[in-house]
């Protein structure tokens, strides 16, 4: 079988069952399950507690006792389950519990699964550089398929996202016993210890100022990355309460709008290299940050009417800009500023900074922000969304007055240090 044709299925299939529940969970559990805010930002935190550690630990499997493939396939299988499980629950508190096994489970299956292209690829005689890009693409198509066929079936509010993404799951495990045996690496005398394989050499890094404000903005701007994966569909599905609004396209499918968010992505994903060479990390960064503020901005003034829909347009293709330029620039700084040594350890370190603590301390920051503007009205989000803009203009602020732009190439750490 074509291997490139193999892994396309695969990484399609993965950022598919993501992409059956990330973005539509939180309304399903705030209409249906009557979840509060901060109980829905615990679910979704739970991505966050997942990516702080086990990323790194089942990396460590990988390499020494279970082939990466294989591996894959068993995590896939547990989260097939706790998906099955997460369907029928209406408790809180037994949401984030299955939840948190999920993710756990879940989380690492994404640089798993970028492992596995690679090997695949290598024993194959192929450019990895050359070829992944093309490969890695049909995840995020992935993630956009599934997000269109949740919404054009009217699944949003249905516990049937769940269900879907367990069957993929299931499916996903299957397919991927088809790839070749990954073998394990071989003892070559040289074995890294626990604390160099989980990324902790690393740290060594915050002993320097201009990288402890990098890592120290890394949090902060990684609590901002999953406010609108959160609250983004609650937020569209409530205009329902508006009658002139209840049968607009904006009510009916919100995640079908939300979805340019992501083709958003792969357009400015192409801008990062062009603007780090031309500004240099902190004017990206800072870009990045007033993105942030025009995202959250414009949310709170759009609305489905003809002028606060486009509104809401100009929100998701700003949402390309916000993420690209902080998550793709943030990891092209780390690599060229650190030494080869710690190189795949300040990858790490920066991955934990943004998508673990960044991201669990921002789900649970925001659902307290969105049950203080709750009422038996219902929920204040022109309010809430200027609050998330002004936190991110605050930041921007901040930013450009204590952080140093690079003038040079120089690598500016390692182990030896």
């Amino acid at each position: 079988m074509n291997t490139k044709l193999q892994l396309k299925v695969i990484l399609f299939l993965q950022f598919f069952i993501w992409g059956s529940w990330l973005i539509t969970l939180g309304s399903y559990m705030m209409k249906i399950l009557n979840f509060t805010g901060i109980e829905v930002g615990a679910v979704y935190g739970t991505m966050g507690i997942a990516s702080v550690f086990m990323p790194s630990l089942l990396g460590i499997v990988a390499d020494r006792w279970i082939p990466a493939n294989r591996l894959y396939v068993l995590c896939h299988l547990i989260g097939a389950v706790t998906l099955f499980i997460a369907a029928s629950i209406t408790s809180p508190g037994l949401m984030v519990l299955v939840m948190l096994i999920h993710c756990l489970a879940f989380m690492p299956t994404i640089a798993i699964s970028n492992s596995i292209s690679y090997s695949c690829l290598e024993s194959q005689g192929l450019d990895v550089i050359e070829q992944f890009p093309a490969i890695r693409i049909f995840g995020t198509i992935g993630f956009i398929v599934a997000m269109w066929m949740v919404s054009f079936m009217q699944l949003e509010l249905s516990n049937m996202q769940l269900y879907i993404a367990a069957g993929s799951s299931v499916l996903l495990s299957l397919y991927s016993l088809t790839l070749p045996l990954i073998e394990v690496t071989k003892n070559d005398g040289k074995e890294k210890s626990i604390i160099s394989a989980l990324g902790l050499d690393a740290f060594v890094l915050l002993k320097q100022p201009k990288m402890a404000i990098f890592f120290l903005f890394a949090v902060l701007l990684g609590g901002i990355l999953q406010i609108t994966n959160t609250f983004g569909n609650p937020f569209l599905h409530d205009f329902d309460k508006i009658p002139e609004y209840a049968d607009s396209l904006v009510v009916k499918y919100p995640s079908v709008l939300l979805s340019i968010s992501q083709i958003s992505e792969v357009v400015f994903i192409l801008f990062v290299p062009f603007f780090m060479k031309k500004l240099g990390i902190k004017y990206v960064m800072l870009i990045s940050m007033l993105a942030w503020v025009a995202r959250f901005g414009l949310f709170a003034y759009g609305d489905p009417s003809p002028f606060g829909f486009v509104l809401l347009l100009l929100s998701m293709i700003v949402y390309g800009c916000a993420f690209d330029f902080y998550n793709i620039s943030g990891s092209m700084y780390v690599e060229k500023t650190v030494s080869p040594n710690i190189r795949n350890s300040a990858q790490g370190l920066f991955m934990t900074m943004t998508n673990g603590i960044g991201a669990y301390l921002g789900s649970m920051g925001s659902g307290l922000v969105v049950d203080y503007f709750k009422s038996e009205a219902g929920t204040d989000w022109h309010t809430v969304w200027l609050i998330f803009a002004g936190y991110s203009l605050v930041l921007a602020i901040i930013f450009v007055l204590i952080f140093k732009n690079d003038t040079t190439e120089q690598k500016t750490a390692s182990l030896s240090n």
